[in-house]
């Protein structure tokens, strides 16, 4: 069975904020097919994050996406550079990735992972 990513929705307190996160310092593209606004990465079309305000779930949780990125340590001083909530430094774990974390501007956590290769 493959199972890739298709859709995920993310709460966001100030949708305007939130797309322009998204789009100005992660470089997606904003998708609005008139019901809802979603925004993607130009190398995944397929791939849908709904933006959404939990005005009608009292319960929802912030959510945790994970980026594949070529360069940790860039992504990360580019991403910082713009005032972003840093989560977490770009550091190397024992499985073989370097990776980093921020908060969006509503909470969500957003990790950005490099794979690194082992010494053998």
């Amino acid at each position: 069975m493959d199972l890739r990513l298709a859709c995920c929705a993310l709460a966001v307190h100030d949708l305007d904020e939130a797309i322009g996160f998204y789009r100005d310092v992660l470089g997606f593209e904003v998708r609005d097919d008139g019901q809802v606004v979603s925004v993607g990465s130009p190398s995944q079309p397929e791939l849908r994050i709904v933006l959404a305000r939990p005005d009608v779930r009292e319960d929802w949780l912030p959510v945790r996406l994970t980026f594949v990125t070529e360069n940790c340590d860039a992504t990360f001083e580019h991403i910082e550079a713009t005032g972003a909530e840093v989560l977490q430094e770009p550091i190397d774990r024992p499985q073989g990735v370097r990776d980093c974390a921020f908060f969006d501007p509503s909470g969500n956590m957003l990790r950005f992972s490099q794979k690194r290769v082992l010494p053998g």
